[in-house]
């Protein structure tokens, strides 16, 4: 094969890909939510017994997709999760009430938790420290598309045909990026297509292989693992929150259609690409501009972009939903930039042979703390608003920015700087 230049960089977008596909796959319910509640009758209760299902499959199955990823390999491991999300995507398709729902949506979470532990593997395999969060913000730019393609796209679907049909075409391209993946993925010391330049460069600061990988148990017991995991717990009932509610919120408090749901409700997610972008960035503009250190620079980001988490807080003093949607931009633009920085520092403090076990640990924390406000939601919503709900989101991410700020002595990077 012929040698490709900036090899690792193609790698990147191979992964945003894959990424933009499992959040389209995961979007599709929530871009059809008002659709499904009426055909279905669907209450907002049972409404969010199907996140609440996908959402608990995807917590209890993170750790255990990143540790099968860790011994399968990445190109055996993520392919066949990639097309076992596929394949639970379109039998959706086949559900004819919210426990149908319930049980495909427990389904794809099962197979989609492999998808950041995955993601963060391959980018502990294929850059050293200094450009590790530059290539997580390019690769976590594919969450907030594939959330920001979900709405036009579904929803078009489902006016051109149904919902069924919806579902099965977000769940079919899967399939294709999955044969891909296995094709075309290799680790940096097997790629046929690697200079030896560049498997230098990915070499030089990588750290030493341990004797002996560390275990489950030692890694969810290290301080380390709790100074991420506890951020990420607070942190990520944003993001479940923008979604599996914002369609369902604009439809019953701000009354808009669904066609209207489908001009407006993808700008959050774009917003969000924004902030993962430059949130990569960030943390070496803080190293060079300001001689600071690879840890600090990325607390010191996340600190930063929680004090713009105080926007979504106040989205039930907007005067109107175009104001609401503004606020959800910057909440989505913000919370990204914390995404990106935690899922980087866990494949800073843990080595390659660890990250896909350790960050799907961290993952489990993160959905832990979603899932909890999910079913907060779907028995609040109703009776006290969505008002306070979103405030609440504002203080999480505040907590957990002093969290990581106090515990920022427990993280030391796996290489030196």
């Amino acid at each position: 094969m012929r040698t490709v230049r900036n090899l690792r960089w193609w790698i990147v977008g191979l992964i945003c890909l894959g990424t933009i596909l499992n959040y389209l796959a995961r979007n599709s319910l929530g871009a059809l939510a008002p659709e499904l509640t009426r055909v279905l009758d669907i209450s907002t209760q049972e409404y969010s017994y199907i996140v609440g299902a996908f959402q608990l499959a995807y917590t209890l199955m993170q750790p255990v997709c990143g540790w099968i990823v860790d011994r399968l390999g990445l190109q055996i491991g993520f392919a066949v999760f990639a097309a076992a999300w596929s394949l639970a995507n379109m039998a959706h398709a086949f559900a004819g009430g919210w426990m149908g729902l319930a049980f495909f949506r427990g389904l794809l979470g099962m197979s989609e938790a492999a998808a950041i532990p995955s993601g963060m593997k391959a980018i502990a395999e294929w850059f050293p420290a200094r450009e590790r969060s530059v290539a997580t913000g390019w690769f976590n730019a594919g969450t907030s598309l594939g959330a920001l393609i979900a709405p036009p796209l579904v929803i078009a679907v489902s006016l051109a045909a149904d919902w069924r049909a919806a579902f099965l075409v977000t769940g079919g391209v899967g399939l294709f990026w999955a044969y891909g993946w296995y094709r075309l993925y290799r680790s940096p010391a097997k790629h046929p297509a690697i200079s030896a330049e560049e498997l230098a460069y990915i070499s030089h600061d990588r750290p030493v292989v341990p004797a002996r990988r560390a275990s489950a148990r030692e890694i969810v017991s290290s301080p380390r693992f709790w100074a991420i995991a506890i951020p990420r717990f607070l942190a990520e009932p944003a993001w479940q929150t923008f979604s599996f509610w914002i369609p369902l919120y604009l439809a019953n408090e701000r009354g808009m259609d669904i066609k209207q749901i489908a001009m407006f409700a993808w700008l959050p997610f774009l917003a969000a690409d924004l902030g993962g972008v430059l949130g990569g960035y960030l943390s070496p503009f803080f190293m060079n501009r300001f001689g600071m250190q690879l840890i600090s620079s990325r607390v010191l980001a996340i600190s930063l972009a929680a004090v713009l988490m105080i926007a979504p807080g106040f989205i039930g003093l907007a005067g109107d939903p175009y104001l609401a949607i503004a606020l959800f931009c910057i909440g989505g633009f913000a919370h990204q930039i914390i995404s990106v920085l935690i899922n980087t520092l866990s494949a800073d403090v843990f080595s390659p042979e660890e990250v896909g076990t350790a960050n799907g640990f961290v993952g489990q924390a993160g959905w832990l703390g979603g899932l909890l406000f999910s079913l907060l939601i779907g028995q609040l919503a109703d009776t006290v608003g969505y008002a306070p709900l979103f405030a609440c989101l504002s203080v999480f991410d505040l907590i957990g920015a002093a969290v990581l700020i106090v515990m920022m002595g427990r993280l030391r990077p796996a290489v030196s700087e």
